[in-house]
């Protein structure tokens, strides 16, 4: 198949999307299929073409530099002669760019799937106001209005989102496929740093940003009987990193700030002891995903706008929502019950198998494959 994958964001690996994408576009070529993204991304490499980015004015450095992200700007033109020739097109997010690639396949009868990677809640979130209902229902109606109305098939990464598209109207066929885990995360025997040789070692790998509720980790660090013997790893970048810095300096938390690439994230996330998961807006927390394939034990928090609560398998892998103190307990008892957290460890690497890589690309082929097929039955028809 000759695939055009459409996207508003896409750079470097310091986001869910971007990490998607990549791997979905490897997936796909190590399948023979003919793979070309249209984004802001620049380089001379084959299959990539390259938009421009958009511009926000006095809010630019927050968007682009603070948050790291580069917003695609849409042109007709371009977009035009990427999805003429394709069998199917992906569009990823609900922007400007995703939106007019809809209505230029739509023009040109070019069938196409979509995505929905993009949660409200991170928008309203990242403005303090995640807890407007209104709002968020606002920004699920703007995205269906704007995209989704036109779309047949929508590449949900959880049952969760899947079952909240339908709550807000969506008449979408859902398919719910994970956006999956590679091979290099996997259980491996490494050893901890020394100067970590003594410390219980947690990991949150996720966007510094304040859905992703970091403070939350840090306070249960604080709280925990053990304090003094833990050393937090905050894998990631984002515009909280030195709120981070200045809150553990202030109350004595051991806290490492760093981005990994992946290679050396399958060794840290190795040589840890507990993967925290406080967020609590996630469409699916494929960094959770990755922790877990390596046999890392998780808490997570049981917020209802999260998917991450799928993945516990007991009472124990779950703390309440924004309850520091109740997280502090769960630490405390994975610290003095390592024999359980050892059993849940060896169950957790073959509960993750159901999510790799392969699994995912087999499935997103199947919705392509689905889409093109309906798309050439409507036409005999006309």
């Amino acid at each position: 198949m000759n695939i055009t994958i459409i996207s508003d964001v896409f750079g470097k690996e310091n986001n869910g999307t971007t990490i998607t994408i990549r791997r979905l576009i490897d997936g796909l070529k190590k399948r023979g299929h003919n793979v070309t993204l249209v984004s802001t991304f620049k380089t001379k490499e084959k299959g990539y073409i390259t938009l421009e980015r958009r511009h926000f004015g006095i809010f630019d450095n927050y968007i682009t530099n603070k948050n790291h992200v580069e917003l695609a700007k849409p042109d007709k033109k371009i977009l035009t002669e990427a999805i003429k020739n394709s069998d199917i097109v992906h569009i990823v997010l609900p922007f400007k760019t995703g939106v007019l690639a809809s209505k230029i396949c739509k023009e040109l009868c070019v069938p196409f799937t979509t995505a929905f990677h993009c949660q409200p809640e991170n928008f309203s979130g990242n403005i303090g106001l995640q807890n407007l209902p209104f709002l968020n229902r606002y920004l699920y109606f703007r995205f269906k209005n704007k995209l989704y109305k036109r779309a047949s098939r929508v590449h949900c990464p959880s049952q969760f989102i899947a079952n909240e598209l339908k709550k807000h109207g969506y008449k979408t066929k859902n398919y719910v496929i994970s956006n999956g885990v590679i091979p290099i995360f996997k259980k491996m025997n490494v050893k901890k740093p020394k100067n970590l040789k003594n410390k219980f070692v947690i990991l949150y790998v996720a966007r510094f940003s304040k859905e992703k509720m970091h403070k939350i980790l840090l306070k249960a660090a604080a709280l925990s009987k053990y304090k003094e013997n833990l050393h937090l790893i905050f894998a990631g970048c984002g515009p909280l990193k030195e709120k981070f810095k200045t809150y553990a300096k202030t109350h004595n938390v051991s806290l490492e700030l760093n981005f990994y690439n992946k290679e050396t994230l399958a060794k840290v996330i190795n040589y840890s002891d507990l993967y925290v998961h406080p967020s609590e807006i996630e469409i699916e927390a494929i960094s959770c995903l990755e922790a877990l394939s390596c046999g890392l034990v998780p808490v997570i928090s049981n917020s209802k706008r999260s998917a991450t609560t799928q993945f516990a398998l007991s009472k124990k892998n779950l703390f309440e929502n924004r309850n520091s103190k109740d997280l502090a307990s769960k630490i405390d008892y994975f610290i003095e019950n390592p024999m359980e957290k050892e059993k849940l460890s060896k169950k957790y690497v073959y509960y993750s198998k159901q999510f790799s890589i392969d699994n995912s690309i087999d499935k997103m082929i199947k919705m392509f494959e689905d889409e093109i097929n309906e798309s050439k039955t409507s036409k005999r028809r006309k």
